[in-house]
């Protein structure tokens, strides 16, 4: 039995209302292809636009309701995870190699903390919205709270990873490795930034930092730093800490799916 693992990383896809999600099948298209034995959504599946207290007086802030940012993330979440179960199920009942990945979501900035601030900033609202109306436990995913780091197969994985007492997110994948001193990935930065070193015994560890799969421009950045890189990750041959990294950019996802997608 192979003792290598593989590993599907999601970055921020930022879902809000009126976003095409077409990148969001051909994701998943791409995952029941190479059938990785854990997913990784890394946070911001969900914009949560409404509670954005960035916005708030803008003309663009008119019009947003909470309960459409829940539910363009769970159509999201539904794209993403049908096929995938799909896909287990009929593994499951032909005769078939069975795949059953562990799923997990490290909860981001956009899509946890921003329910939770809403709530402790106006108490009326508790027992009415939660991080919870977006339905990842429905899909079978293990749910880490903000900023909750969880370690698979010895790779350290969070939204984003904190530095100082102020708990300010590392933005250089070199500086992850130098105050982790573990591989790790994290997303809430968009691009994709990564550095590797080795232990004293000889192993490499790896950081990379990429949060952003999602198309569209951000409306904050302007016309030269909206050119970041986009996509998702596949880490392959994962073994205790080490593991060769696979970039997947939204380009070549829609080269290889847009037609099937469409």
């Amino acid at each position: 039995m192979d003792k290598f693992k593989r590993i599907a990383v999601i970055p921020d896809l930022q879902i809000k209302p009126g976003s095409d999600l077409q990148h969001v099948d051909w994701i998943a298209q791409y995952i029941v292809e190479k059938k990785p034995d854990v997913i990784v959504d890394i946070g911001d599946f969900a914009d949560m636009q409404s509670l954005s207290s960035y916005d708030v007086g803008k003309k663009s802030f008119e019009g947003r309701r909470y309960k459409d940012d829940i539910d363009a993330g769970n159509q999201g979440l539904s794209q993403l995870n049908a096929p995938i179960d799909r896909e287990v199920q009929r593994c499951k009942e032909g005769h078939r190699r069975r795949w059953n990945p562990r799923k997990i979501v490290t909860r981001g900035n956009h899509d946890w903390e921003r329910i939770v601030r809403a709530v402790e900033t106006d108490r009326k609202l508790e027992g009415l919205i939660s991080p919870k109306d977006l339905r990842y436990e429905d899909f079978g995913y293990e749910v880490f709270p903000f900023l909750k780091v969880v370690s698979v197969e010895d790779i350290a994985f969070c939204h984003f990873f904190c530095s100082g007492v102020m708990g300010l997110p590392i933005t250089k994948a070199s500086a992850l490795l130098t105050k982790k001193h573990m591989s790790c990935i994290a997303g809430h930065q968009p691009g994709y930034d990564v550095a590797t070193a080795h232990r004293a015994d000889g192993k490499r560890i790896t950081a990379i930092i990429a949060g952003s799969a999602y198309p569209e421009e951000l409306p904050y950045l302007n016309a030269q730093t909206n050119q970041h890189w986009r996509g998702i990750l596949m880490l392959n041959e994962v073994q205790d800490g080490t593991f060769d990294e696979l970039k997947v950019s939204l380009n070549y996802l829609e080269r290889r799916y847009g037609k099937k997608a469409a």
